[in-house]
């Protein structure tokens, strides 16, 4: 079995924190390990929530909304449900509307550096509402979000060029 020893305090901002964690391996071998982890954690089941944003539009290929915004994933707040969590971010980054149709169980997307864990949500976005037709993003204090016109940088069609990215070796 493995024994912590010690976790030292490295530095803390207000999203996180670096420790310099000691450890009895079993087979009672000590060593080190650098880790970040999150001082927002909470009792929720995860820290945050990433969003996978598809737009279904009448006579259109479903399309998922692809967003470059720093920071990226939004934190879970007490009390919240990955979904709502995730419809705020969507809302917040693209101007988007949508219902949450599917929520992964909590996924650690970098074991071994961090101790973060997220929720993937699916959110479905009915283009054809009207307060979906010309969305209008809505940063928060201190973040940037790129791109504003959908029709240039936002959409890449699921069915069509993703499959063939995938098949001729674009995708990696």
């Amino acid at each position: 079995k493995q024994i912590i020893i010690s976790e030292e305090l490295i530095s803390e901002g207000k999203w996180v924190k670096l420790e310099k964690t000691t450890y009895m391996a079993p087979i009672g071998k000590t060593g080190t390990w650098d880790s970040v982890k999150h001082t927002t954690r909470k009792e929720q089941t995860g820290d945050d929530v990433a969003v996978i944003p598809v737009l279904q539009r009448t006579l259109h290929y479903e399309c998922i909304v692809l967003v470059k915004q720093v920071p990226c994933r939004e934190l879970i707040e007490d009390g919240e449900t990955p979904g709502a969590a995730a419809l705020w971010e969507l809302e917040e980054e693209t101007g988007y509307k949508g219902d949450a149709a599917e929520c992964s169980p909590v996924v650690y997307m970098d074991p071994g550096l961090s101790n973060c864990t997220t929720h993937i949500v699916t959110v479905i976005i009915n283009g054809d509402d009207a307060e979906n037709v010309r969305p209008k993003p809505k940063p928060g204090d201190g973040e940037f979000v790129e791109g504003y016109w959908p029709e240039v940088f936002f959409f890449c069609c699921i069915s069509g060029r993703l499959w063939y990215w995938d098949n001729t070796g674009l995708i990696k």
